[in-house]
């Protein structure tokens, strides 16, 4: 490596680290802030560190919003959806990726075109059918829809298995006795586990912290997701300038996504590699 070279690299370093340093500076605060009474919030010079340092406020909101209902409820969609949709999605996507049929190109066109539709105009159509059959104010316009997978995690799906999974092998599983069925449990779900672990990561973020479904289909406070009880905290359990008591109820909400990003951090870079896969 020649000096021009260390330089630049030293340079690119310092510049990421600079940017890490400003992309966690909001967190570090909302932290922070989570951890002060409310007579230090606009302290001047801030303090990053505060003293006194007190848990208070996390009891606080505990005791007063139902976090428990909305942890359980958030909980329940992200086990429905991702472990009923992300097999339906790898199955339609195993059908799209190794087997023909007539009009096969057709029928996944079609699906992606759904793709450009906003969801501001299925919003009211959607609302207007669900509540004839009386699921307003459930959990379940928000997990039965999802059941049968999303059109981005087929597609997702589709190209990783055309390139990873061998029609040679598929071949063999047939000779072997295998049906349809089970050579897609035995032979592609196996294989497909990066991809689906990728995409069930990347999924639980987003139902987590979806917002907009659960507050048109969600009313009652013991049914709402994590999200939505957060963002009615100032108007129903606390004050609006009680800005600590915000700042640990956000906290609250984003352990399950900070331990999941943890966790699951090599798939996250895993999906950006199988993303560019091609068929």
């Amino acid at each position: 490596m020649t000096k021009q070279d260390r330089i630049v690299r030293g340079i690119v370093y310092a510049l990421l680290t600079a940017g890490s340093f400003l992309m966690l500076a909001p967190f570090v605060w909302t932290v922070s802030t989570s951890l002060k009474t409310q007579q230090h919030v606009f302290d001047v010079p801030p303090q990053w560190i505060p003293k006194p340092a007190t848990l208070d406020n996390y009891v606080d909101v505990w005791s007063k919003a139902p976090l428990a209902y909305g942890f359980l409820n958030s909980a329940t969609i992200v086990v429905f959806v991702l472990g009923i949709g992300l097999f339906t999605a790898a199955m339609a996507a195993y059908t799209f990726a190794k087997y023909e049929f007539r009009f096969k190109e057709s029928i996944f066109m079609a699906l992606l075109g759904t793709m450009m539709i906003p969801y501001s105009v299925v919003m009211i159509p959607q609302y207007i059918g669900f509540s004839e059959i009386g699921w307003v104010d459930t959990l379940l316009p928000l997990i039965v829809p999802g059941l049968f997978g999303h059109i981005v995690t087929v597609f997702f799906f589709r190209q990783f298995m055309q390139g990873a999974i061998p029609s040679d092998l598929i071949d063999a599983a047939k000779i072997d006795g295998c049906g349809y069925f089970r050579t897609f449990v035995t032979v592609g779900l196996p294989i497909a586990k990066p991809a689906i672990a990728a995409q069930a990561a990347l999924g639980f973020m987003g139902i987590w912290n979806d917002f907009l479904g659960p507050l048109i289909y969600l009313h009652t406070p013991e049914r709402q997701t994590i999200q939505v009880l957060i963002a009615s905290m100032q108007s129903n359990y606390i004050s609006t300038s009680n800005y600590p008591s915000m700042m640990a109820a956000s906290i609250v909400a984003l352990v399950p996504v900070i331990l999941v990003f943890f966790f699951a951090q090599r798939y996250f870079i895993e999906s950006m590699a199988i993303t560019g896969i091609k068929g």
